[in-house]
């Protein structure tokens, strides 16, 4: 019985120190994960929603999203997406270097009438490697603008 007991209280410890020892291991993993992702650019948009507000019919539908790169390497845009072909991007082709900075440019057609809201999705190396921005506002019928 005692053999027993003290087979049961090894397996115990032996149990105790494997966690120890995966909790350790694992921690160092991540550690050295995050160290990683301090070569990275990092992407500090000025602001990530643009509110046209009201606007007129056919009024100039044109905005900038800046941005600054303060990551330790460079962005790299890859392509940009829109919800629709009524939102259409223009954006830096050349690499963005640290402390740099950038804008992507948005136009949006204002010949549509009513409210919109629309996701413009920024791909790229950077760390965050998609990036959601939105524009929303409201067109009114030219001769009823506010």
């Amino acid at each position: 019985m005692y053999q027993f007991t003290n087979q049961i209280k090894n397996n115990s410890l032996n149990e105790v120190v494997l966690c120890i020892a995966f909790i350790f291991i694992s921690s160092f993993i991540y550690a050295q994960d995050l160290a990683n992702t301090t070569d990275v650019g990092v992407f500090s948009f000025e602001e990530e929603e643009i509110n046209y507000g009201t606007i007129a019919q056919n009024a100039n539908g044109e905005r900038v999203f800046k941005f600054e790169n303060r990551g330790r390497a460079p962005i790299v845009i890859s392509k940009v997406k829109t919800t629709c072909g009524c939102t259409v991007p223009t954006y830096p082709k050349q690499p963005i270097l640290p402390g740099q900075s950038g804008e992507i440019k948005i136009k949006y057609a204002t010949n549509r009438v009513g409210p919109f809201t629309k996701s413009i999705t920024v791909m790229s190396n950077a760390f965050e490697s998609k990036k959601v921005l939105k524009i929303k506002g409201k067109v009114l019928a030219k001769n009823t603008t506010k």
